[in-house]
């Protein structure tokens, strides 16, 4: 991993905060990619020695994954709650624009925020755990817009959970980043519309 910038200067004497240290990571990982930024690129950042840091995080790649957890909430699944939580128009309807708003998500971050576009992917393929924790939560949204449809009688009766399950699945070839080159294809939208249809003639009562 690269040095980059200057030496640190005067040391921060001031406690740091984990969420502090999160700003300060994102940022510095926009600038360099999270392929050149290392711990160091943070601490100077901040003007603190690298051991501040790993006081709140132990490795390089566990900011990493506490930054990615971060972004992934605010950037991707709060966004889906407000919809997944909203009162406006059908349930069929609300299910179709959580389902743009993700795709259009993931689309604008890999060509407007390739950064933190990559450390996602990144740590897609390396972190598990965290990726299984907030496709659990987005499954979940689903499943709430899902269980609505049901009480109204819009959609079938059946298990919630396994039909948010398989719609995310059916519907990952349009948001899960190992797909994104397939992402500005000339049929994408065209083939999630065929996708789209499919999904609601077997959920629609």
């Amino acid at each position: 991993m690269g040095k980059n910038g200057e030496g640190i200067g005067e040391m921060n004497e001031l406690p740091l905060s984990k969420e502090q240290i999160m700003d300060a990571a994102e940022q510095v990982l926009r600038r360099f990619g999270p392929d050149k930024t290392s711990v160091m690129d943070v601490a100077r950042a901040l003007q603190v020695s690298h051991g501040t840091l790993y006081r709140h995080f132990p490795s390089k790649a566990s900011l990493r994954e506490a930054v990615t957890e971060r972004w992934l909430a605010r950037s991707i699944a709060e966004p889906l709650a407000e919809i997944a939580d909203g009162t406006d128009g059908s349930f069929a309807a609300r299910l179709r624009l959580w389902l743009e708003k993700l795709i259009g998500s993931k689309r604008s971050y890999a060509s407007d925020d390739p950064e933190m576009f990559a450390m996602y992917t990144d740590v897609t393929a390396d972190a598990a755990e965290i990726i299984d924790s907030h496709v659990d939560a987005l499954i979940g949204q689903i499943e709430s817009i899902l269980e609505g449809g049901i009480r109204s009688g819009e959609f079938k009766t059946a298990p919630p959970s396994e039909t948010a399950r398989a719609i995310f699945l059916a519907t990952s070839r349009f948001h899960h980043p190992a797909h994104s080159p397939e992402w500005t294809a000339e049929r994408a939208d065209a083939d999630f519309d065929s996708v789209w249809r499919l999904l609601l003639s077997g959920i629609s009562a």
